[in-house]
């Protein structure tokens, strides 16, 4: 039996690269969240956070993901 991912609209988002209204995705796959644009190829995707601060510190981390 193959597990789907539940995938939900985000209401009134607009894509930060096509501007299309309506049109971003949420989702989680392997405990990361993503942001997918159904209209262009436009994706993001950030770690869980419930990730302490003090996990991540000890980590090689470029960026920490935050939503606007």
């Amino acid at each position: 039996m193959v597990k789907q991912t539940k995938k939900r609209f985000v209401a009134g988002a607009t894509c930060p690269k096509c501007k299309a209204f309506d049109s971003i995705m949420l989702y989680f796959e392997n405990n990361v969240e993503k942001l997918q644009c159904v209209k262009c190829d436009y994706q993001e995707s950030q770690t869980d956070k419930k990730v302490s601060q003090a996990t991540r510190s000890s980590e090689n981390v470029i960026g920490v993901f935050k939503p606007e």
